[in-house]
């Protein structure tokens, strides 16, 4: 009998820690020389301060469609709710949804086919903070960097408070946007890929701009590099 409840016992602390033992870390940096709040889905939000402020939570295994990005010229309330000139996601620090454009992405699903992790930064939101996303562990070592002076070069046809649209976002048009799953680069999207060769420039840009490491692996994400 104490045999069964020792064993009942084990098995129901297994179950619990197994989902966290398959866990990712992700540690978010702010190298930037003001505030930026991150966003990520799943995960929430934080103020990560000048310099060097750090936030690190975990993802669950299997984990697809998570997104991590950062916010500029927050204000928010005792009760976490304001708004954001780029990356807000519905007024929350503590986001549930996604952020709105433009903002720099980085994207990732664990543990998908062949038990590898798919990663990217993505400029299909356009840009707002320049960005590194890179493993740091598990003998994976490729990681992405995107930090040309896009918002400052940016075509005026796409310029945003605080940032740089893409075009998709402005035109909302197939061409842009891909909607019929058939398009290709655009002068828009070259001026994207030829700052930024590793990231997503527009929704078909795959062969270029995904990456993968082993399930298992550890990230970083640091806004200003």
């Amino acid at each position: 009998m104490i045999l069964s409840k020792n064993l009942s016992t084990f098995c129901f602390l297994y179950a619990l820690c197994f989902p966290l033992a398959n866990a990712a870390t992700f540690v978010i940096t702010n190298n930037c020389p003001y505030t930026v709040w991150a966003g990520a889905k799943p995960g929430g939000g934080m103020q990560l301060n000048p310099g060097g402020g750090t936030w690190t939570f975990d993802v669950n295994a299997g984990t697809t469609g998570a997104r991590i990005w950062p916010r500029t010229g927050c204000n928010f309330d005792g009760a976490g709710r304001g708004s954001c000139q780029t990356g807000d996601c519905g007024g929350l620090l503590q986001c549930q949804a996604y952020g709105a454009p433009p903002n720099t992405l980085a994207e990732y699903a664990l543990n998908q086919f062949n038990n590898l992790d798919f990663f990217d930064i993505s400029l299909v939101d356009g840009f707002n903070v320049p960005m590194e996303f890179s493993p740091t562990s598990n003998g994976c070592t490729r990681g992405i960097r995107c930090t040309a002076d896009i918002n400052g070069q940016c075509p005026n046809e796409l310029k945003a408070p605080g940032g740089c649209n893409n075009p998709c976002t402005v035109f909302k048009t197939d061409q842009y946007c891909c909607n019929s799953g058939n398009c290709g680069p655009t002068e828009f999207s070259k001026f994207f890929k030829d700052r930024c060769p590793d990231a997503y420039s527009y929704p078909k840009d795959d062969q270029t701009s995904t990456f993968t490491c082993n399930g298992g692996t550890n990230y970083k994400v640091v806004f200003c590099p």
